[in-house]
């Protein structure tokens, strides 16, 4: 059953794409995009037919400023994106008080109000990790939801796993949606069921891969077998190269194997820091992560080996980004009447 309406998108943080992927697959469609990153746009750019991302500094962008971009007057049914969340991880123990990070949040929600006084929108999502809504941040995480309650939006928030939306990583993150009160002044958000199939695992999507390139100063994309993205470091560590001292869900946060018959942990990499693969002997290449991550074979990134792995780690895995994007058009556009799961209203 198709939706009622054209469901054009505001997509802000939009990254390499991997939330929109996800809304695309569901029937929805980015008017217009925004990333600080220039790589990341170029990513999100190269994988559409019609180029519509841009460079720019959300903290400095309007309504207006969009639409002159635009060349049109915007008027999305809903506002998606996820600020980059490392600030808020509760692995980052570096991040101080005053990280310039901790207020884009606001921002998304400046936005979302300046555009919903225009014309209203009919929702709002906003992805980032759980850490967000933990104790070191409560403060700012309660100021984030004032904000999106004066924007005029009732909010409800849920927790999902990658992992239960057939993508083969445990990747859990707060989801925070918000319905337009004065259109659906009687909607719940009825997050999208966990899938009755069974949970995705490494083998199941990079077993069968070739060996990747590694990486050469002089190395061009052209250059690198199979995929434009398959290529990794060259592993240099002597625990590469001695029997038995990289050991599958061992290594810690530096040397973490993988193993075959498990999920993934979570897709994300500090200061090159990447995965293990299950063999032992070097670490995943960018293209494995990104099926790990659950984008298509088909799409690529543009940078830089460390901005595609950068990249990676940020994106929001499109299945389940499909997943949630179906629950709002069930919720919103198909007329059908859910039963809440996993929700909260706030």
């Amino acid at each position: 059953m198709k939706p009622a309406k054209n469901l054009q998108l505001l997509s802000l943080f939009c990254g390499a794409g991997g939330l929109d992927l996800g809304f695309e697959d569901a029937g929805f469609e980015a008017s217009i995009a925004f990333d600080i990153r220039k790589d990341a746009v170029a990513s999100f750019n190269a994988n559409r037919p019609s180029p519509n991302a841009h460079v720019q500094d959300i903290r400095q962008l309007t309504a207006n400023d969009i639409d002159n971009l635009l060349g049109r007057s915007i008027e999305p049914v809903g506002v998606i994106g996820g600020p980059p969340c490392q600030s808020f991880s509760v692995s980052n123990t570096k991040s101080s008080d005053d990280d310039p990070r901790h207020e884009l949040p606001t921002h998304y929600a400046r936005l979302i109000s300046e555009l919903n006084a225009r014309k209203p929108l009919d929702f709002f999502v906003f992805e980032n990790v759980p850490g967000l809504e933990g104790t070191k941040h409560e403060f700012r995480f309660q100021k984030f939801l004032r904000l999106f309650k004066k924007a005029g939006f009732n909010i409800f928030k849920a927790t999902l796993n990658a992992a239960d939306y057939g993508v083969a990583q445990n990747r859990e993150r707060l989801i925070i949606v918000g319905y337009n009160k004065q259109l659906h002044p009687n909607k719940k958000w009825t997050p999208p069921a966990r899938l009755s199939q069974p949970t995705k695992k490494v083998e199941d999507v990079i077993r069968e891969l070739p060996e990747p390139t590694y990486f050469a100063r002089d190395l061009s994309p052209e250059s690198i077998a199979f995929h434009a993205n398959h290529w990794c470091m060259v592993p240099r560590s002597k625990k590469f190269f001695t029997p038995g001292a990289l050991v599958p869900e061992k290594g810690g946060r530096s040397f973490r194997t993988l193993s075959w018959d498990k999920p993934s942990p979570t897709v994300a990499y500090g200061n090159r820091e990447v995965h293990v693969h299950p063999d032992g002997k070097r670490r995943l290449s960018v293209f494995e992560a990104m099926l790990l991550q659950g984008f298509p074979r088909e799409y690529v990134l543009r940078g830089n080996l460390s901005s595609q792995i950068l990249q990676v780690s940020e994106a929001v895995p499109p299945p389940m980004a499909a997943n949630i994007a179906q629950s709002i058009i069930s919720d919103l556009f198909l007329a059908q009447e859910g039963q809440p799961f996993a929700t909260q209203a706030l």
